[in-house]
């Protein structure tokens, strides 16, 4: 179906909204729980990325994994530095670049969410199907290749 004098496929067949309105139905699962630690989902993106790094990342370096815009992101930074979850060194080889890497406080706060992130995840694969979102996510990896 198009949208009326349009050669455009119909609003409701359009693939950026149709995967914007899947994100919206997964996140309205998890941001209770975010809220319940005073955390937003994209502060809860900057934790999961330096938790999943071995190593102090770069602004950029978060940035890439986490889809966050620069002014966004310093925010977020300065949030997250305020209240002691992550720690700001000057990198070693450029010191005008940062080496940002969780603190105790912040590694210990991922911890008592991660389960519960987890629970949650457990919850949708029960609901849609292990296999299926197993599929969806090769699927989706695919897309973003193309």
């Amino acid at each position: 179906m198009t949208d009326s004098n349009s050669s455009l496929r119909g609003f409701d067949r359009s693939l950026p909204m149709a995967l914007l309105r899947a994100r919206e139905s997964m996140m309205r699962q998890f941001r209770p729980m975010l809220a319940q630690h005073d955390m937003t989902e994209q502060q809860w993106r900057v934790l999961r990325a330096l938790a999943a790094s071995e190593l102090p990342l770069d602004v950029g370096e978060i940035a890439d994994a986490t889809f966050l815009l620069g002014p966004s992101l310093s925010r977020i930074l300065a949030n997250l530095e305020g209240r002691n979850l992550l720690l700001r060194r000057a990198g070693e080889t450029d010191q005008r670049r940062s080496a940002i890497s969780l603190t105790a406080d912040g590694r210990a706060l991922f911890e008592r969410i991660a389960p519960e992130s987890e629970e949650i995840y457990g919850l949708i694969e029960r609901s849609f199907g292990e296999d299926r979102l197993s599929e969806l996510i090769s699927l989706l990896a695919e897309l973003e290749k193309s």
